[in-house]
């Protein structure tokens, strides 16, 4: 079952791969006393992820000047999530859920993804989109069955303006 609004945030620990190599990010040190996007995604290099991470990253002085950082979990190994992000020129802090242990505990996996008849996946997270709040409560939660559905970040950022 997904995390809705008013829940606590489920904590983890998932690495990225910083300018030094890889560094371990924890979401309850990360977020404390920040207002955090928790993005969701289903895989590096695919078309819909590449359009909502560039998207954000063209976007990300909005964010920035609300004071929201914005952190993105795919199952992709850091060294992809890098080499994509590289590609693409996405600026967001991209965290590795390789062992889809977040994406399981924030209620996100698909229990069967098939992107292919021939490239059959379990586990891999559904587009999904949260905001939590500097104390660690969520105050906005969607998550999209359809892969193609994006988030719906002028609902997000009407929230984060509240905040």
């Amino acid at each position: 079952m997904a995390i809705t609004t008013g829940d606590s945030a489920p904590d983890f620990t998932l690495t990225t791969l910083g300018s030094d190599g890889p560094e371990l990010v924890t979401l309850s040190q990360q977020a404390k006393g920040k207002t955090t996007l928790l993005l969701f995604v289903p895989m590096a290099f695919t078309g819909g992820c590449t359009t909502e991470l560039c998207s954000l990253t063209a976007g990300i002085s909005e964010y920035e000047e609300l004071g929201v950082q914005v952190l993105c979990v795919s199952g992709d190994n850091p060294f992809a999530q890098a080499a994509w992000a590289e590609k693409e020129g996405i600026a967001i802090t991209l965290l590795s859920d390789y062992e889809h242990e977040a994406t399981k505990a924030w209620g996100v996996a698909y229990d069967s993804f098939l992107p292919d008849k021939n490239l059959p996946m379990g586990g891999v997270p559904k587009r999904s989109a949260f905001v939590i709040d500097g104390e660690g409560v969520v105050q906005y939660a969607e998550v999209n069955d359809n892969p193609a559905d994006q988030p719906n970040f002028e609902a997000i950022k009407e929230v984060l303006r509240n905040l």
